[in-house]
C-alpha cells in the first residue's frame, strides 16, 4: 500500500516559491540607446521693441512735470504719426526725483527736480524703425535705453527646429544600433534641453538725422535627448 503525505506550506513560503519561479526576463535590464539631437534655424528679426522718452529738469516738481508733459506729448504724437498703433505704445517708466548738490558745508542742498517719462514702443514693420526713431528724436526725445530685435514667428520656427532635432537624434541612434548589431526600437523618453536665443539688445546714440540700425540675424536652437529601445 502506498501512502502519500501532503505537507501544507505556510503562505510566506508559497509566495517565495512562486517569486523564485518567476521568469528572469521580468527583472532584465532594459536595453537602450540614448543620444542627443540638435538643430537650429537662423532668421532675420521682423519686430523691434524700443524704449524711448523724455528727461526734463525744473526748479520745482510742478515746473519739471509741466515741461516734461509738453515735450512728451510732442514725442508721442510723432511716434503715432510714424504709423505706430495705440496698442503698441505703453508707458514703461515715469519718475520724479529731487536733485541735490552739496553746499560749502557738505550738506545736501535741493537744487530742483528731474522727471523721466519713457515709452515702450513695438514696431511691427522693422523697415520703419529708422523713421520712427528720427521723428521721435526730432520731436524732443532725449532718453533711450535700447532696442530689442525679435522674431514674430519664433514658436513656429522653433517647432521646426525641434522636429529636425528629433530626426537628428534618430539618425545617430540608428547608426549606433547598426554598429552594435541591433535594431532601433520605439522611443522610450524625450527631454528638451535647448532654449531660444534671447532678444539681443542694441544701444543706439540719441541724435537727429538718420539713425543707423542693423537687425542682423537671430538663431533659434533646439536640443533634445532621446532614448530608444534596442531590439535584436
Amino acid at each position: 500500500m502506498i501512502m502519500l503525505r501532503l505537507r501544507i506550506l505556510p503562505a510566506a513560503a508559497v509566495t517565495a516559491f512562486f517569486l523564485a519561479a518567476a521568469p528572469l526576463q521580468a527583472y532584465a535590464v532594459e536595453k537602450l540607446v540614448t543620444v542627443s539631437g540638435e538643430s537650429s534655424v537662423s532668421v532675420a528679426p521682423d519686430v523691434a521693441m524700443i524704449r524711448i522718452g523724455v528727461s526734463s529738469k525744473g526748479k520745482d516738481a510742478r515746473t519739471a512735470s509741466a515741461s516734461n508733459a509738453k515735450q512728451m506729448n510732442g514725442v508721442l504724437a510723432a511716434i503715432k504719426q510714424s504709423g505706430i498703433a495705440d496698442r503698441d505704445i505703453q508707458t514703461s517708466r515715469l519718475s520724479l526725483q529731487p536733485q541735490y548738490d552739496p553746499d560749502k558745508s557738505g550738506r545736501a542742498r535741493l537744487t530742483g527736480f528731474q522727471v523721466i517719462n519713457q515709452l515702450t514702443v513695438k514696431i511691427r514693420n522693422i523697415a520703419s524703425l529708422p523713421d520712427v526713431l528720427d521723428h521721435a528724436i526730432a520731436a524732443g526725445a532725449n532718453e533711450m535705453s535700447g532696442i530689442e530685435f525679435m522674431v514674430s514667428q519664433h514658436s513656429r520656427l522653433l517647432d521646426q527646429a525641434r522636429a529636425e532635432a528629433i530626426a537628428d537624434a534618430r539618425r545617430k541612434a540608428d547608426l549606433y544600433a547598426k554598429a552594435a548589431g541591433a535594431k532601433l526600437g520605439p522611443v522610450v523618453s524625450i527631454s528638451e534641453e535647448g532654449t531660444v536665443s534671447p532678444p539681443h539688445p542694441v544701444m543706439q546714440a540719441m541724435r537727429a538725422g538718420a539713425v543707423p540700425v542693423a537687425p542682423g540675424e537671430q538663431t533659434l536652437r533646439a536640443m533634445v535627448t532621446v532614448s530608444f529601445e534596442l531590439a535584436k
